[in-house]
């Protein structure tokens, strides 16, 4: 088989409102996750794993960092003609911001027409996995389908946030259910219903002639509510099952992990997942690696206090640059720059960048956002009451501290 022209398209644009106050200035595929990362760092990987190293991002609302982060970070040679590259909102079809996934492809088909693939992966850019790329578009070249739909099973109570499939042969798709209050379950397990993953991988002239409107009352501008039910009524969409991605270095356990961060408790969890003695998901992988930024920090630190507390650390991630100087941490991770001071306790907690933690203080079911320096003796995550006075709380109850906060 020939090998085929493949580019990729990472779908960053949108606002991410269930995430606030982590999106109130950045867009959420540039959410710090894991201590190291970007959330967007987990799709990029898998396409530079999958050795398709052309590849678009775009981006729209608040996507400084997200720019900024791509730039410093992803950077291909450009000797074969890779490349990854934001592209903003350019506004090509008139003063208009893209009024759905389908329409930011139709605004930017002028990216697809310079390079001329075979094949097009339109990927999302804010979940956590791993995927061999290859395969599923070596799945989706075999049934000539015109668009391939990555799929994999969720709880029924879950679903209803998800398009589900329903698939008679395993492959072509016979009905299509965009966040449907009633979804389908799977033939043989009515516990569970078959969830698109929001990766897509299409040829391309299906691609072209679906996004671009015909006349001006049947524009289609969502992939997931409008092209996806019309390639099935049409016969073109076939499904990938996820769960037969076969990633190299990868435990049993970790096989079909997939999480959509697109709320606070899920990503919450997601970050979680990654904590365990035996995680369900692996940072430690090195034969399919996530990369990202590395900044030139010292190691992690874990020391006594200035009056010769011991420090205790179990269950958590310790970025570079932080030091722990007398503090308790268990089940948290501590990212880049984290200073935890004597005395403190941190349980089940997230910290972003540059956070402080003064002595004495405890946090207990918190993400706090980059550089708030928690004062000496404070309490957070320990009465909701007091905490709903000053924080977001989620519906699961973790405490979330908006970035640069200092109104203590």
């Amino acid at each position: 088989m020939v090998e085929p022209k493949v580019l990729a398209i990472v779908l960053a644009g949108g606002e991410g409102k269930r995430m606030l106050p982590l999106t109130e200035d950045r867009a959420k595929p540039a959410v710090p996750f894991g201590g190291n990362y970007r959330i967007i760092d987990f799709a990029l990987s898998n396409f530079a794993n999958s050795r398709y190293l052309k590849i678009v991002v775009l981006t729209q609302y608040k996507s400084h960092s997200l720019d900024r982060h791509i730039s410093a970070t992803w950077r291909f040679s450009s000797l074969l003609g890779n490349y990854v590259t934001p592209v903003p909102a350019q506004m090509r079809r008139g003063p208009h911001w893209f009024a759905g996934s389908a329409d930011a492809i139709y605004q930017n088909l002028n990216l697809i027409g310079d390079e001329e693939p075979d094949v097009v992966c339109v990927f999302g850019a804010d979940h956590i996995y791993r995927m061999d790329v290859r395969q599923m578009v070596e799945h989706h070249l075999e049934t000539g389908a015109g668009v391939t739909v990555a799929a994999i099973p969720v709880n029924v109570a879950d679903a209803k946030s998800f398009g589900v499939i329903e698939s008679s042969d395993g492959s072509l798709i016979k009905a299509f259910h965009e966040k449907s209050p009633n979804p389908p379950a799977m033939v043989g397990d009515p516990t569970r219903c078959l969830a698109s993953m929001g990766n897509y991988v299409f040829s391309t002239k299906t691609l072209i002639d679906i996004v671009t409107p015909a006349g001006q009352d049947d524009a289609y501008t969502d992939l997931g509510a409008h092209i996806i039910p019309a390639l099935t009524a049409s016969g073109d969409a076939h499904v990938y099952d996820f769960s037969t991605n076969v990633i190299p270095g990868q435990h049993d356990r970790e096989k079909g992990y997939w999480r959509d961060v697109g709320t606070i408790d899920s990503y919450f969890d997601a970050n979680m997942d990654l904590l365990s003695p035996l995680p369900v998901f692996d940072l430690y992988n090195s034969h399919w690696p996530v990369f990202t930024n590395q900044p030139p920090l010292p190691p992690a630190k874990v020391s006594r206090g200035e009056n010769g507390e011991p420090s205790f650390v179990e269950g958590s991630l310790l970025c570079a640059g932080s030091i722990v100087s007398g503090g308790h941490i268990e089940r948290s991770i501590a990212s880049p720059g984290v200073r935890v001071h004597h005395d403190s306790h941190i349980t089940d907690s997230i910290l972003f960048p540059g956070v402080r933690i003064g002595a004495g203080a405890v946090v207990n079911r918190c993400i706090i956002d980059k550089n708030v320096q928690v004062p000496p003796g404070a309490q957070v995550g320990v009465d909701h009451a007091a905490d709903a006075e000053r924080f977001t709380i989620s519906e699961n109850g973790v405490v979330v501290i908006e970035k640069d906060f200092s109104a203590w």
